[in-house]
């Protein structure tokens, strides 16, 4: 009977031992595989540079590569979405986030809330964004243009790369500012309203630097940048603030998972980034781009993130904006 009692517990023993061995042995440790980061705008932009030298700057601190797919779309929310509804919280699957995710759900129905549908990973950069107009035109500065504007209500058009666009509510933000009533003329991009700009068609551009090029063969005139301190590119071009409108407007971006990522795996991730974002040939490009890092934190990043929801909404109400 005692020989049969301890055959019993011995037994029950190894099968406690073999039933904890597979969790042990079968847990991984994370990264196993590459990671995918989604980039909301196409290859060759500044953003996907940045992001794709950021990423090879930071796998070697990951240990696994990253994959970059571009997903354009929907004013650069349809790779958000598409990580927010439909990937793993593994951290398998991140996205980049523009500044438009906050804004678009006060403009129409979406399928995902920024508050509650992501995991905020890190802050990384923003933009330099500015107004241009040809050479040879009348204003030499921003103050010609304003004065003129108010002037001559509706008689100067400005061109951006769409509706409810970060340019298009920054001239707005503007406009009301200084009081000027003034035409938007939507193009499909940049390059689009550049040449509009250059063919004589509208007065001013709004826009990143796709208009870089022009103004430094002496095509295009920058009057102003959005920034909170002038670029190290243009340095005698005037900020919004030195003219007389304390605005800063760099539709900065970071990087986000879908939500209920394990903390442990978004410490990972953001520990990599933070040390890609160190790494020398991240930092020429970011000179070379004319763009500054801002780096936020996983904790600092959502902060901001929700802080920017409620401004986008006020935006959105106050310019009337909204498309349903």
């Amino acid at each position: 009977m005692e020989l049969h009692r301890r055959q019993i517990l011995s037994l029950a023993a190894g099968a406690v031992s073999l039933s904890a061995l597979p969790r042990s042995a079968g847990a991984q440790v994370y990264p196993s595989r590459p990671v995918t980061l989604y980039v909301s705008y196409p290859a060759g932009t500044a953003t996907d540079i940045t992001l794709r030298t950021l990423t090879s700057a930071a796998e070697k601190h990951l240990g696994q590569p990253f994959v970059i797919e571009n997903r354009p779309g929907a004013a650069g929310v349809l790779a958000s979405q598409q990580v927010a509804t439909s990937a793993q919280p593994d951290g398998y699957s991140i996205v980049q986030v523009p500044l438009t995710v906050f804004r678009t759900p006060f403009l129409r129905k979406t399928a995902y809330d920024p508050a509650k549908d992501f995991t905020y990973i890190i802050g990384v950069t923003g933009y330099v964004y500015g107004i241009v107009v040809r050479a040879d035109s009348p204003f030499k500065t921003f103050q010609d243009l304003i004065a003129y504007a108010k002037a001559n209500p509706g008689k100067i058009s400005y061109g951006t790369n769409g509706p409810t666009s970060t340019q298009h509510v920054s001239m707005l933000q503007i406009g009301k500012h200084f009081g000027v009533d003034w035409l938007h003329v939507p193009y499909k991009g940049g390059n689009e309203s550049i040449n509009a700009l250059l063919g004589g068609h509208i007065d001013a551009v709004a826009d990143v630097t796709v208009w870089a090029p022009q103004v430094d063969a002496g095509q295009l005139r920058l009057l102003v940048t959005f920034g909170a301190n002038r670029t190290k590119r243009w340095p005698d071009v005037p900020i919004l603030k030195e003219v007389g409108f304390d605005l800063v407007a760099t539709s900065p971006y970071g990087l986000a998972g879908p939500k209920g990522m394990n903390p442990a795996v978004v410490k990972t991730l953001h520990d990599a980034l933070r040390k890609g974002m160190d790494d020398p040939a991240f930092r020429a490009t970011m000179e070379k781009l004319d763009q500054e890092i801002w780096y936020l934190g996983s904790e600092d990043y959502r902060t901001y993130a929700i802080r920017e929801i409620a401004a986008q909404k006020q935006v959105v109400e106050e310019f009337g904006l909204k498309q349903d």
